[in-house]
């Protein structure tokens, strides 16, 4: 299903929920969900519809995200229904139980939800942190896949940041880093908002702190002795797939204060996350500001994404949490394109997770 149509379903309330001639278990067609006691809890109907025809998820954005095609496709009724919804979330996961992928409706409360960006390395960007050469690595490893990604926040997060933007109370960006004082003073943090003069003051820093750093690495070894018995493991571990310490990216470069990516039009208001901070303090933010639903994007799929201090791995925990499936990408080694592997690890996520897209997050009129 692309993001401009409708499911095609028959009425939850009478169709009869056959999959390929199947009929789905008695328990998860009638099966009463309870959830945990609550003031708001209530009886969720677990009633699966098949749904015919369904189009490809995730087709919108396909030279980043590879489509997501399955056959078994159902319908089930709304999820999250917050009082004043103004927010349409529709998503879906994949349950191997129910043999198939199952979409939900779900009405949000734009004044209860964040969008969050995890990663928005400003690398190879022309702000100053660059790629060392001959051969060292950062973000997506290489520089033209680095690009590529640029490109990717372009065409498709920075339009969706702008989109939502008047709507939630808060646009978050994650980065590595220890709390320095160049950001502390560029972005507006968890505890301080800057001023302008502070600002401007701080971006002249970022710039002379960062092209000041020597980029230039180590080149790839010339040669390394090999045994005779073991000569396949002597090679991987005198020259791995990946190494992205001081001989390749010279020392200090973890330590340089990573900006957010000059392809995002961050705002004063836009709120950065220091990692290092950990998950407490951002969950408590988050809670004070009384956010319960989280849209999330960013990169990458399989690494960041899912295990820093902003991945969904916390912060499900503790929010409604929707991965925006075409405004992430996951890493591609072996590989030109992002696409396939983006798509097997929102794949892989939605067994737990809901999966959402740019173009089914809408206001509700």
């Amino acid at each position: 299903m692309n993001g401009n149509s409708a499911p095609k379903t028959n009425s939850p309330s009478t169709a009869p929920c056959l999959s390929a001639g199947r009929t789905i278990p008695l328990c998860l067609l009638l099966c009463s969900l309870h959830v945990a006691a609550a003031d708001d809890a209530r009886i969720y109907q677990n009633r699966l519809v098949p749904l015919k025809n369904a189009e490809p998820l995730l087709a919108d954005y396909p030279e980043f995200v590879e489509p997501v095609k399955e056959v078994g496709r159902f319908e089930a009724p709304l999820l999250v229904n917050d009082d004043d919804a103004d927010l349409s979330v529709r998503a879906w996961r994949f349950s191997y139980n129910a043999r198939g992928i199952i979409e939900m409706p779900n009405r949000l409360n734009s004044r209860h939800t964040a969008v969050i960006m995890v990663h928005p390395w400003g690398i190879d960007d022309a702000q100053g942190w660059r790629t060392p050469e001959p051969a060292g690595a950062a973000d997506f490893c290489t520089p033209e896949k680095n690009h590529l990604a640029g490109r990717h926040t372009i065409e498709v997060i920075d339009p969706f940041l702008k989109r939502m933007r008047p709507k939630v109370p808060f646009i978050m960006y994650s980065l590595i880093g220890g709390v320095d004082p160049i950001r502390k003073k560029l972005y507006r943090t968890l505890d301080y908002t800057p001023t302008a003069d502070e600002r401007a003051s701080a971006r002249k820093l970022l710039a002379e702190k960062l092209n000041e750093f020597d980029y230039t690495s180590k080149p790839l070894p010339a040669e390394f002795r090999l045994s005779q018995h073991t000569p396949v493991i002597d090679y991987f571990r005198s020259f791995p797939g990946l190494t992205a310490h001081n001989d390749f990216n010279g020392a200090g470069f973890w330590q340089l204060p990573v900006p957010i990516h000059s392809s995002v039009t961050a705002e004063p208001d836009d709120v950065l996350i220091f990692d290092v901070e950990g998950y407490a303090p951002l969950k408590e933010f988050l809670q004070q500001h009384d956010i319960r639903h989280i849209l999330l994007t960013g990169y990458a799929t399989d690494m960041c994404f899912c295990k820093t201090t902003a991945g969904y791995e916390n912060l499900s925990k503790d929010f409604n949490v929707f991965l925006v499936g075409d405004a992430t990408l996951a890493t591609f080694p072996a590989n030109s394109t992002p696409r396939y592997a983006t798509n097997a690890h929102i794949s892989f996520a939605s067994i737990n997770h809901l999966i959402t897209q740019v173009s089914w997050i809408k206001l509700l009129k």
